[in-house]
């Protein structure tokens, strides 16, 4: 079994039926196969009701991404966590865009004072993938010990 690390290639696809205002589409998640997600404009600039939206799925991949580049630096420094508990904000504002995202996380880690935790966390806040390829939104983090 080879270790060598290798590129992968994750794929969704979204089928939209109609106008922005009054369409509504469907995000089919293909890598995984794990789901058929709904979306609408409605949804996506006032309340969800039970529909995702891209800001939300783009919060899922930061807070997942975030969390293991996070776990990964606190295990190379002699300190892995026992838990981190992530959530992402992204804010979207109808006619300009994603306007934000903040970060917080909660850790659980022995051995490790607060001020080494926020300084881990605002490493992997700047080295994550997700958060590089989002280089152009303003990113924020609040980072605590439990």
């Amino acid at each position: 079994m080879s270790t060598t690390p290798h590129s992968t290639t994750r794929v969704a696809h979204t089928v939209w039926d109609g106008s922005l205002t009054e369409g509504s589409g469907v995000v089919t998640l293909d890598s995984s196969g794990i789901g058929e997600y709904p979306v609408t404009w409605v949804a996506r600039s006032q309340e969800p009701g039970g529909k995702t939206s891209p800001e939300e799925l783009i919060a899922a991949a930061h807070s997942s991404c975030f969390s293991m580049a996070l776990s990964a630096g606190l295990g190379k420094a002699g300190t892995p966590p026992t838990r981190l508990r992530t959530q992402a904000d992204v804010t979207f504002k109808p006619g300009t865009g994603i306007t934000g995202i903040h970060l917080t996380v909660q850790g659980e880690v022995p051995g490790m004072d607060e001020a080494e935790f926020v300084k881990a966390a605002e490493d992997a806040k700047a080295n994550c993938p997700v958060s590089k390829a989002l280089a152009g939104t303003e990113i924020t983090l609040t980072a605590t010990l439990a």
